[in-house]
């Protein structure tokens, strides 16, 4: 590609209103437009990049045994109502309704079509295992779209789905989905972990997240450096402490604490460490009526360390809540504990609660909480002299560095991750629900079990140059890159040498196989190399009429602080060898 013929369109400034490097640098590079909130144009510039993506997921995908196929965008609500998830994914599924009034959905994941498939055409087990994969245009409903291409509303994702006889054969078929993913993400050139997962919304057992590391990473990675462990925050397990509780050693006693409304105030005003204090969380349950109506509310206390935090989708698994909690109402804590918020507790109650008490707080002694009193807390508080033995002990909260593993390998360490693929065993979810079956062995209807696998396919460029990149702009690696190689000829309409030993170079990286484009836009050198530099092309060649009389040329990497002097008649030989040998090959 010559830059003449093709589209650089680089700004100086970002806009005002991308926050985040990866949106900057993207709308800087001319690579994205925005068209609305949380949608966006993908230039050409940008638009290489993805298919450079596709190419290496789409390859993988081959490779492990998955055939590719494309569903509909939108898609009828019958099927999502099918599976009850019409009514129950909320707000960031987008339902629309066609001239007939019908309703239909614009698709966010496919689960539903891809079963309805399934149940079609597989009637015996000799059709089985088998995967399907699209890469096609979701949409989901995002209620604050931002950090452009990596929360949009519009985006493109990779979705492959498996089918299996039994859960034996389910389970190998994702292992064998892990393992490709490994392979795609080894191939892009990123620092990636594979961590343990929560399977969220779309449910499920097992489940692991790739999340790319950066520091600008929305999700917290929980890791053990002397082992193998790694998981999300919401799957992490805070292990139970492994010594015995304390002995009693202080009274209960009403401590006034005027205006100390928060564990870290009680704390500080009565010096002492913010892990003697118990932070109290009040949920609620609803049971509702076939009508929708609640008919029921049962009011939770949940008992956490004051110096750490609740993890919701721990608390979503306890018996009886269930992902189905609310936090409770001021008339709610009103009526149970008689107080406001600051001084709750779980003694002197007004009325019976349902209390859920953390690994950490069942082994504590001497601890502090509110008094259900304005302005008072207790101290000194003791189980089984000041309150029964707690009946109902979880795990409730995230994991704070220096926890222990849970593998018993060491202790853990937290970093920043975004995550741009998660595979998920499903078992079966969905075909039980839309009854999709077939005929075993032995002649008896079974029902499918299956896998999901998605990669965000127009969110990994963003999330690799909040990866890699520096005060000049975009680092790509090479294998995701626009153009591999950048030629940069200086002044080559007033020299005929370096234009022809630039036209030369060109045309033997063609030929080479390498991406390579040739700037004959005779743009000033400043000019030039601040747009390849923001663009991010990872390999620059410049050809000057001075380096061609001593018969060189300067070779540099854009992570490299100076060029290199090649000779003209090694170039090609030393470029190739610079290039990553997991690079894509030219679009």
């Amino acid at each position: 590609m010559k830059a003449s013929q093709f589209l650089i369109s680089t700004l100086k400034e970002a806009p005002s209103d991308a926050e985040v490097v990866s949106h900057q640098l993207m709308t800087r590079a001319g690579m994205i437009k925005k068209l609305g909130a949380g949608i966006y144009s993908y230039m050409p510039m940008g638009l290489r990049v993805i298919r450079k993506v596709e190419a290496i997921v789409r390859e993988e995908m081959n490779r492990a045994g998955a055939i590719e196929l494309t569903m509909p965008v939108i898609q009828p609500a019958e099927l999502w109502q099918e599976t009850g998830r019409f009514d129950k994914m909320g707000p960031e599924l987008l339902r629309i309704k066609d001239r007939h009034q019908r309703d239909f959905v614009v698709q966010p994941t496919s689960e539903e079509v891809i079963t309805d498939i399934a149940r079609q055409e597989f009637r015996s087990y000799k059709q089985l295992p088998k995967n399907f994969y699209q890469i096609q245009t979701k949409f989901r409903d995002e209620r604050r779209p931002r950090f452009g291409l990596m929360r949009g509303r519009e985006f493109t994702m990779k979705d492959a789905y498996s089918f299996d006889r039994d859960q034996d054969a389910a389970k190998l078929s994702y292992q064998v989905m892990a393992q490709a993913y490994r392979k795609i993400f080894d191939r892009f050139g990123l620092t990636y972990r594979a961590v343990a997962a929560d399977s969220g919304a779309i449910g499920g057992e097992l489940s692991e997240e790739f999340q790319v590391i950066a520091a600008t990473g929305e999700d917290a990675i929980v890791y053990c450096p002397t082992s193998d462990y790694a998981a999300n925050m919401e799957k992490a397990e805070a292990l139970a402490p492994q010594q015995p509780r304390g002995a009693a050693t202080q009274a209960m006693a009403r401590t006034a604490t005027p205006g100390k409304a928060t564990c870290a105030d009680v704390a500080a005003f009565l010096s002492l460490p913010l892990k003697n204090t118990i932070k109290s969380l009040v949920l609620a349950t609803d049971e509702l009526d076939d009508k929708g109506a609640i008919v029921k509310t049962q009011v939770w206390l949940l008992m956490l360390r004051g110096d750490h935090d609740m993890n919701e989708v721990k608390v979503g698994k306890v018996p009886g809540l269930h992902n189905t909690f609310r936090f409770a109402t001021l008339p709610e804590l009103e009526e149970h504990f008689g107080c406001k918020p600051g001084y709750l507790g779980p003694l002197n109650l007004l009325k019976p609660v349902k209390m859920v008490v953390d690994r950490e707080v069942a082994v504590m002694s001497d601890w502090v909480c509110g008094a259900n009193e304005a302005d008072f807390h207790m101290t000194g508080v003791n189980w089984g002299r000041d309150l029964p033995e707690p009946e109902l002990v979880a795990d409730l909260r995230n994991i704070v560095a220096g926890d222990p593993s849970p593998d018993g390998k060491g202790v853990l360490a937290i970093e920043r991750g975004i995550e741009v693929g998660h595979v998920f065993y499903l078992g079966t979810k969905y075909s039980r629900a839309m009854n999709a079956t077939f005929l075993d062995v032995n002649g008896k209807p079974q029902f499918l079990e299956m896998g999901c696998y998605g990669i965000g396919i127009t969110r990994l460029p963003a999330a690799a140059i909040e990866q890699n990149h520096d005060e000049r702009g975009i680092i790509w690696p090479d294998a995701i890159a626009p153009f591999t190689v950048a030629i940069c000829p200086i002044g080559p309409d007033r020299s005929p040498d370096v234009k022809a030993a630039a036209e030369s170079l060109y045309a033997d990286l063609l030929s080479a196989g390498v991406d390579v484009i040739l700037d004959d836009r005779g743009e000033r050198p400043g000019a030039m190399f601040a747009d390849w530099e923001l663009i991010g092309v990872p390999h620059r060649v410049t050809i000057g009429d001075k380096g061609l009389k001593d018969g060189q040329v300067e070779y540099q990497h854009r992570r490299d602080a100076a060029a290199t002097k090649v000779a003209v008649a090694d170039v090609l030989s030393f470029v190739k060898s610079k290039l990553s040998p997991t690079t894509a090959k030219a679009v």
